[in-house]
């Protein structure tokens, strides 16, 4: 898919991370909406919301686990999150194989 990179890959795991900016993306909470040319603004920022969206549906679809975290949230709490699903993920893949 062009124009589009993920952060952070556990490629064996099938994880894709994305460290996602409150500006460019849309945080609910620290978005904001400039004044002066507002319009041309709000259609680039709707872009790169759909792109998103689009992104994880199409990374889901193909079996990736994708992860959104804003820029705000706290590195150990985003850490600690992406710990849980690589061990989650390493431990579903080990099921049924023989030892």
């Amino acid at each position: 898919m062009p124009r589009r990179t993920i952060d952070i890959v556990f490629s064996k795991a099938k994880i894709a991370i994305f460290l996602d900016g409150c500006f460019w993306h849309g945080c609910p909470v620290h978005a904001t909406h400039p004044k002066v040319n507002a319009e041309w603004w709000r259609a680039k920022l709707d872009k790169n919301m759909a792109r998103d969206l689009e992104t994880t549906e199409h990374l889901t679809a193909a079996g990736w686990t994708v992860l959104r975290f804003w820029e705000h949230e706290a590195p150990e709490e985003v850490a600690g999150r992406v710990g849980a699903v690589v061990e989650w993920r390493r431990t579903e893949g080990t099921r049924g194989r023989r030892e």
